[in-house]
């Protein structure tokens, strides 16, 4: 039996969106992936904020024989799509989340002239009409896919990996925004960022070394590019997301529980993943759901043990994951040390291997 997550009671002022903030130099944001994979930088941040530096081939030193990595193993959607509206003008398409058939929800650009009924023409095999407004998405549309073949065909050949805002560089290798175990259809808006870093090298030293490897799937969808407006953390929303454990990861997962060894999520959408999952008798349950949950301050973890992540934008909902997770103190210290020892931020940067203060040694 899992013993049930939950909030717990929490100041005020501990949920102040101002203490999720931190300045973040424009030049610190990695705009290309470094080669290999595994050549990235770790910072390992210890029970009680202590810190290390390390490079992503020593995880496996890091850890210990019997513990389990549980990874999102979603695939990318080449979801950015350009084009030329009616009149002729420039537009892009940003997929986010396919609602049935080939209608899509989705960000465009720009949006003052994508209204209902406007028309992106890709190519001859590819066009896109803007059918309204995304219900409870502010400033998305539902856009319908118009295709003389198979759609998904056809977004992969005329797409582009959806690459943030913030990464300006164009990408050479679209694989490299696609972890080596994705598998499945294409479902996401967003790379699950943390398992860049694994190679396939990696993994083998991994499992030579006693350490399990297991999946789950979170389809990244709008909530990745949504920043905390709010004053509060408590009144910001998050987007739904579709998210599948297998029965055999929570098989996984009790056996290691079992034996004495520790379940690491490698990336915040495996933490909620898992966290989700999690019924209100305690027991772990496989099976797919649409998960709105927003680990903040006060949430007690019932999986999750450790948590391999990379760092984050300021004021956004994966940031106050981590300040759950490790504390306020702690997550500031690490980021501090992180800026201050040169390491690369965001989603082509380096990551962090962190554990709360109350982990088992």
């Amino acid at each position: 039996m899992i013993t049930a997550g939950a909030p717990t009671g929490t100041s005020t002022r501990a949920l102040d969106a101002d203490l999720f903030d931190y300045p973040l130099p424009v030049e610190r944001i990695a705009q290309a992936p470094l080669e290999p994979r595994d050549a990235s930088r770790l910072l390992h941040v210890g029970p009680g904020g202590r810190v290390t530096d390390h490079v992503f081939t020593e995880l496996p030193a890091l850890l210990r024989p019997g513990d389990l990595l549980v990874a999102n193993d979603t695939v990318v959607r080449a979801a950015r799509l350009r084009g030329l509206r009616d009149d002729g003008g420039p537009a892009e398409v940003l997929l986010l989340e396919r609602l049935g058939g080939d209608r899509f929800s989705a960000l465009v650009r720009p949006g003052r002239r994508l209204r209902h009924g406007t028309q992106v023409t890709v190519d001859d095999t590819l066009r896109v009409r803007v059918a309204g407004a995304a219900p409870g998405h502010p400033g998305a549309r539902i856009v319908e896919l118009e295709t003389k073949g198979d759609t998904e065909e056809a977004i992969a050949r005329l797409g582009e990996a959806p690459l943030p805002p913030y990464i300006r560089t164009p990408l050479l290798d679209r694989q490299r925004y696609q972890t080596v175990y994705a598998t499945g259809d294409p479902a996401s808006a967003a790379a699950p960022t943390a398992g860049l870093h694994f190679t396939q090298r990696l993994r083998a030293a991994l499992a030579a070394h006693g350490i399990d490897w297991a999946t789950v799937q979170l389809d990244v969808g709008l909530g990745t590019f949504a920043p905390i407006t709010t004053t509060d953390v408590r009144d910001h929303r998050m987007h739904a997301e579709r998210c599948t454990l297998p029965t055999a990861t929570v098989t996984s997962i009790e056996a290691t529980r079992a034996a004495g060894g520790r379940v690491i999520a490698v990336g915040t959408t495996a933490v909620r993943t898992l966290e989700s999952r999690v019924d209100s008798a305690g027991h772990l349950c496989p099976g797919s759901m649409s998960t709105e949950l927003f680990i903040t301050p006060g949430h007690r973890f019932a999986v999750v043990d450790g948590l391999l992540t990379n760092f984050h934008q300021p004021r956004s909902s994966l940031l106050v994951l981590l300040a759950a997770f490790i504390g306020a103190r702690e997550w500031r210290d690490a980021y501090d040390h992180a800026l201050a020892h040169g390491y690369r931020f965001l989603s082509f940067g380096d990551c962090m291997l962190c554990w709360p203060a109350d982990a088992r040694s």
